[in-house]
């Protein structure tokens, strides 16, 4: 990120809802590319997909368009706190290529959300694209080995995000388009940890990434879910 795009990504992440706003339950998102922008991910060190400078990928050029800032901004009824995305991130430990992708999992950066009354977690795209093996059900007694297939990985996400924040609501929002498998596995490990499944439709994307209608549409689905659960 050169001088100019980081003063525009401060300045511009400056205007976003802030936590501050007790009086409004606060939003963390634990996600993957859908939900990053240049300058608004924590830690500051995770790779982003969204940039000014990806206009020529994308029409979601600024991040009061991401989806998180929309479902967070003007008079919503929440505000964000902590948005821990992390592009190419994978549930389990297995990333393109078979590559062990344990530093930037989802698993892995569960414990980094700050304070949160909600946890949206947005992911298993990046499992889906990369044919990261599903494995077994498991409900207790994983192995790192298991962590490189999705299902005991997921498990442990949601597993580990009960444990580290038991007042949050934790909810899993759902791509479409993924690979049944994956479907199928997300649709039982939530039901089995009572976690609340978000299944999105009709995202306009490009590049495999949410536009900018894309982006008001997922905000709209999920915005529908929490109002509905209040």
């Amino acid at each position: 990120m050169n001088l100019k795009s980081l003063l525009m990504a401060t300045l511009a992440c400056m205007l976003l809802p802030a936590a501050a706003e007790d009086h409004k339950p606060v939003v963390a998102v634990l996600g993957d590319s859908y939900s990053t922008f240049e300058g608004c991910v924590t830690p500051a060190g995770n790779e982003v997909w969204y940039e000014y400078a990806h206009s020529d990928k994308t029409d979601v050029d600024q991040p009061q368009q991401t989806w998180w800032s929309i479902l967070t901004s003007g008079d919503s009824p929440y505000t964000l706190g902590v948005n821990n995305s992390y592009s190419g991130a994978t549930i389990s430990y297995t990333g393109y290529d078979g590559a062990d992708y344990s530093p930037r999992s989802f698993v892995t950066r569960l414990k980094e959300l700050g304070d949160p009354d909600i946890i949206l977690v947005f992911g298993a795209t990046n499992d889906s694209w990369a044919g990261s093996p599903v494995g077994e059900y498991v409900d207790s007694l994983y192995t790192r080995e298991q962590l490189f297939s999705f299902r005991p990985a997921l498990s442990l996400l949601l597993e580990g995000l009960h444990a580290t924040y038991p007042e949050a609501k934790v909810y899993f929002i759902l791509n479409d388009i993924l690979r049944d498998e994956i479907n199928e596995s997300v649709e039982t490990i939530c039901r089995r940890k009572d976690v609340p499944l978000i299944r999105l439709h009709n995202i306009d994307k490009r590049d495999g990434h949410p536009t900018r209608k894309g982006m008001r549409e997922i905000a709209r689905q999920v915005r529908e879910r929490l109002d509905r659960d209040k």
